[in-house]
């Protein structure tokens, strides 16, 4: 089974050994691939909906690995029980739904060793949560896949220091796996926002002027961001070449 580089890096932050909980497991994908290669001892792949849990079943069953991964109906963590996991995975849902499954699952979560989150929006909102509730990020990563980039994250119960707005929305990228890959990112959105700005109406107008506001801040958080993306890209590579 071949998996797309964007679920190969998801399934990349399961800490080796550890039992998987794969919400909203879809096709089942990530348990299937890490029981293969060894990673996990066991998985539960859950989701909401019949459709893909039958897929993954399928999945599952093709492979001839039902004896290591169960597949259960669940509402986020709904039917899980507290001490049936070390790692909840949850991948490819907005940042709020993210959020939502993970408030639902308080009483679950204490119990869990560790967080594997890739959100597709709202991942500032996902960052404050896990620094509201106790869980410290460890690991992050940014993906391009098909011409789409993915931030992905690891979060192990602790407090860290507060994180800056730029922290909040692009990471602590002294935790970030892949510098270039976001510098990439960072210098295109930096890019889009000046050409908005250049493009906005040249009139009097609140609207246009709050805007422009918005805007300039943001691409000022952005350069931020930058700024220490190619500072410790630079440190890192003095690194390598001291090793």
């Amino acid at each position: 089974m071949k998996l797309s580089e964007r679920l190969e890096r998801v399934a990349g932050m399961v800490t080796e050994g550890n039992r998987l909980a794969d919400v909203g497991t879809d096709h089942g994908y990530i348990p299937i691939w890490l029981i293969r290669q060894k990673r996990i001892p066991s998985a539960i792949a859950m989701d909401i909906h019949e459709g893909p849990l039958m897929r993954a079943k399928s999945h599952i069953q093709e492979a001839g690995l039902e004896a290591y991964i169960e597949t259960r109906p669940s509402d986020g963590l709904a039917a899980l029980l507290p001490g049936e996991t070390d790692t909840v995975l949850i991948a490819g849902m907005g940042g709020i739904l993210t959020e939502a499954i993970l408030n639902r699952g308080r009483d679950v979560l204490s119990a869990v060793q560790e967080l594997v989150l890739q959100p597709q929006s709202e991942i500032a909102g996902v960052r404050q949560w896990l620094e509201r509730n106790g869980w410290r990020i460890v690991c992050e990563d940014t993906v391009k896949d098909n011409g789409k980039y993915y931030f992905l994250m690891k979060a192990v119960p602790g407090r860290e220091e507060d994180y800056t707005i730029s922290e909040y929305r692009y990471g602590r990228l002294k935790y970030q796996r892949s510098l270039p890959v976001l510098e990439e990112y960072l210098r295109k959105r930096i890019k889009v926002n000046q050409e908005t700005v250049l493009g906005l109406p040249k009139r009097e107008d609140q609207r246009i002027w709050a805007r422009e506001e918005f805007l300039q801040r943001d691409i000022r958080i952005l350069e931020e961001a930058l700024k220490e993306c190619t500072a410790l890209q630079k440190t890192r590579f003095g690194q390598h070449l001291g090793e």
